[in-house]
């Protein structure tokens, strides 16, 4: 089959968001199709939105595959009669952020008239679609409740789940993602202050606003946490993931509200290792149950201290919820052969 990946990207970004295109076109091309990745640079300063909908909304793909598959809106709303939509989250300034403080869209006539054409435009793309997908209960539920549209749960897994291994539990917990505010790395920082056992903490990934990671520096030096926060602000290869996760005691993954699971939780479990993360990290806690699979707790320093604590303290704990985790990954069926036997159904 001649299949074409159609995806929105920031130049010279990287992030999950390129990896679920990138690693998909790689199991396909195992199976024998034929394919294509396209990125359309996007950019979300309000003036351009509807522009660069409208020139995506004229790509006709018909002459050139059989099949095309959109990821990071709005790629979705390209043209073609088998358009499998794979939807990873809102253009979300319009949706869930709407009228908070993440939305940079004033709530006046003039950002009411674009939010009410941005989600016309995704009522029509998503509507016309052969199959919708998305990554996350989460992601499906905001387009129920948003677009009026059901859709199937498909969780991507990751390239290569052998990579992961599990040794022997050490006294660091691990973060691999990227350093941004809403990622709250800050959070974990302050929580390190508030421990009573020895534990360590490592903070790994590349940023898009160094004036956070100068922050996190900083503030562990102001807290005197020199010696036991690691931070290594640079891109983190799958190899050196596994390395890092092999001897973790946990992970941490603690993002307000996100989209998914996230790699990095699927990349612990891979290495039977828990997560901790908050009650409010949206997507995470669907593979994340509360002193099953890792700890849930609030979004508060003090809070996620007493869970580094725990772990520190009860490596058996820390051992069967790893376990556990790695036993959830089959029951929801995150692999590439559910993956692709879906998206070309």
């Amino acid at each position: 089959m001649r299949i074409g990946l159609i995806s929105t990207a920031t130049p010279l970004v990287q992030g999950g968001y390129r990896f679920i295109v990138d690693w998909l076109q790689e199991k396909l091309r195992e199976r024998g199709h034929s394919v294509e990745v396209i990125y359309l640079p996007y950019t979300d300063e309000p003036e351009h939105i509807l522009p660069q909908i409208a020139a995506f909304r004229m790509i006709r793909l018909d002459n050139y595959f059989d099949r095309v598959i959109t990821f990071r809106p709005p790629a979705h709303v390209v043209q073609h009669p088998r358009k499998v939509v794979w939807f990873i989250h809102h253009l979300r300034m319009f949706y869930d952020l709407w009228n908070t403080p993440y939305c940079p869209i004033a709530d006046d006539p003039k950002g009411q008239a674009l939010r009410a054409a941005v989600i016309s435009a995704d009522n029509a793309a998503l509507h016309e679609a052969h199959r919708v997908f998305t990554n996350s209960q989460v992601v499906s539920d905001r387009m129920r409740r948003f677009n009026g549209i059901d859709s199937e749960v498909l969780y991507p897994p990751i390239l290569r789940p052998d990579l992961f291994r599990s040794g022997s539990y050490g006294d660091e917990i691990v973060s691999v993602c990227r350093m941004e505010h809403h990622k709250r790395q800050h959070l974990l920082v302050e929580a390190m202050a508030k421990t009573r056992t020895p534990v360590r903490l490592r903070l790994c990934g590349t940023t898009m606003d160094p004036a956070y990671v100068d922050r996190l520096r900083s503030e562990a030096q102001r807290l005197a946490l020199s010696d036991r926060v690691t931070i290594e602000n640079r891109w983190i290869t799958e190899e050196e993931k596994a390395d890092r996760l092999e001897h973790a005691l946990a992970s941490v993954y603690a993002p307000i509200d996100e989209d998914s699971y996230g790699y990095p939780t699927l990349e612990a479990a891979h290495a039977q290792r828990c997560t901790v993360t908050t009650t409010d990290s949206g997507g995470v806690m669907e593979f994340v149950t509360d002193s099953e699979t890792g700890l849930v707790v609030e979004p508060d320093p003090a809070a996620m201290a007493r869970a580094f604590d725990q772990l520190h303290n009860d490596r058996g704990l820390a051992l069967r919820m790893g376990r556990r985790s790695c036993e959830r990954i089959a029951e929801l069926r995150i692999d590439w052969e559910t993956v692709v036997e879906r998206l070309l159904a």
